[in-house]
């Protein structure tokens, strides 16, 4: 068992943690609700949702955890509301018979965040999916959470701006809201919690409050914002969003730089930093990955590290950004450069980055890929790869790796058998050597992929007993019942 509330001690890899006495009305641990709740709860929903609410076996299993190797636990019910007032109502009947509500978007988050360790209502905001408002001369926009990244995208385009924000998956961006995502264009632009100006959120208790306005800053009181930004569903039901948004590059220009290993790479991409080059995408793959890569999307990519970049700008500044970075990559002895200028050219490439997710998967057929993250101060990301790709050799693993070097966040793409007792407890072995390396070096176990269930036991190691208490005080202060995503972060 594992908890943050009351005196129940929570093992990690390094001590045992003991939640602190102090936090009032400590919920305590985390449970099942009664039989005898449940059936009140579930035919009090039916009653008002009708069709929009399951117990089905299979839409149930539909919203557990799917995408690596965490097992799945589904709900004992999924709700499809329309709208925040919905939301509110259900989370009221699940408040007062103490039932766990599990937020849910594409489910395509990778650390377990939609599983329903404790059962409870699943509530899949995929039918609120309207872009409620564009304020172009403002460069914002205020969508509801089922709204995914490209069908914004596809809505904005015709009044030249966009959202830069770019998982690998196409993620609803309530989501991409709760787990503080990233993407490949995050070197640039920053991560969610640098674009998200304000939310709704229905709380706990089911009360519905905003947490900020569309001006471009504010003083005043503490940034709620950012705390439901990362909150992981564990605070409330994200129900909208407004959103900073961006004009579209006037020429963009794309393309691929090969090097020798991959501390050049990386010493490349410092020095391209450092040069005040517009990047707006730099990421490292290294030669395992480019082959599944090249494999699964059909391209030719030299087999070796390499990096992929893309310069935003005018004509003349990407022209002048592409030539210098020629230049840069030389230097490390990389190269030589080529170009993708065609649109489509491009777009081919970043779909292909995209999919390295599936693109592994095709290094060992038949078996599933723990896809796990870290981040580091980037003068440290080519000592972390090294001594990662040492790790996985040492290992035997087939686990290829890319990474947003721009950043410093690198991912590994572990295959695994999940079948087989010996080598799920080699690879459990790895990605803990893989955290604490990248802690030794000042870094955070997960760059973009969240906490969940799977990265919960080095939360201690990362931010010590007393913001693990302050965390536990927000939380209790927030949900005293625990109900809101139970088990995952804490």
């Amino acid at each position: 068992m594992e908890t943050l509330h009351g005196n129940i001690p929570v093992t990690t890899p390094t001590k045992t943690y003991v939640a602190p006495s102090r936090v009032p009305g400590a919920p305590g641990l985390p449970h099942r609700p009664s039989p005898e709740a449940l059936e009140v709860t579930l035919a009090e929903l039916a009653a008002r949702f009708g069709n929009r609410f399951s117990v089905n076996t299979s839409v149930r299993a539909a919203h557990a955890h799917v995408l690596s190797w965490t097992a799945p636990q589904p709900p004992d019910a999924v709700m499809f509301p329309h709208t925040a007032e919905e939301i509110a109502l259900v989370v009221k009947i699940c408040a007062a018979h103490k039932i766990p509500i599990i937020p849910y978007g594409t489910g395509t988050s990778l650390e377990g965040h939609v599983n329903a360790p404790y059962g409870g209502i699943s509530i899949d905001t995929s039918y609120m999916n309207a872009v409620v408002a564009v304020h172009a001369q403002d460069l914002t926009c205020t969508v509801q959470p089922g709204v995914t990244r490209k069908k914004l995208n596809e809505n904005l385009r015709d009044v030249g701006l966009f959202f830069p924000i770019d998982p690998g998956a196409d993620a609803s961006l309530g989501g991409m809201a709760a787990t503080r995502a990233s993407g490949t264009n995050a070197v640039r632009y920053g991560t969610m919690k640098d674009n998200v100006l304000a939310m709704e959120v229905v709380l706990p208790n089911g009360e519905i409050i905003k947490t900020g306005s569309r001006a471009k800053k504010s003083s005043a009181g503490y940034d709620l914002t950012r705390l439901f930004v990362g909150s992981e569903g564990t605070l409330g039901v994200i129900t909208q969003i407004t959103l900073k948004l961006h004009g579209i590059p006037e020429a963009i220009s794309a393309g691929i730089c090969p090097f020798p290993t991959v501390r050049a790479a990386c010493e490349a991409t410092i020095a391209t930093i450092q040069s005040g080059l517009n990047v707006a995408r730099i990421e490292l793959l290294d030669a395992l990955q480019v082959k599944s890569v090249n494999a699964y999307s059909k391209l030719n990519l030299p087999e070796m590290p390499l990096l992929m970049v893309e310069f935003h700008g005018s004509d003349l500044s990407v022209a002048e950004d592409a030539r210098r970075f020629g230049e840069i990559a030389d230097e490390f002895g990389g190269g030589p450069f080529h170009w993708a200028t065609a649109p489509e050219e491009r777009s081919k490439l970043w779909a292909a980055r995209h999919d390295v997710y599936w693109a592994t998967l095709g290094l060992r057929p038949g078996t599933k890929s723990l896809a796990t993250d870290v981040c580091v101060p980037i003068s440290r990301l080519a000592d972390c790869v090294e001594e990662t790709q040492a790790d996985i050799a040492e290992t035997k693993l087939i686990a290829p790796i890319v990474g947003h070097v721009g950043d410093g966040n690198f991912h590994v793409g572990v295959l695994v058998d999940t079948d087989n007792p010996a080598e799920m407890q080699a690879v459990d072995g790895f990605i803990e050597r893989l955290v604490l390396r990248a802690l030794a070096m000042d870094g955070t176990c997960t760059g973009e992929h969240g906490i969940g269930q799977a990265k919960r036991k080095y939360m201690l190691r990362e931010h010590g007993s007393a913001a693990l208490d302050v965390m536990a005080s927000l939380k209790t202060a927030i949900d005293p019942q625990n109900i809101m995503n139970p088990g995952k972060i804490l």
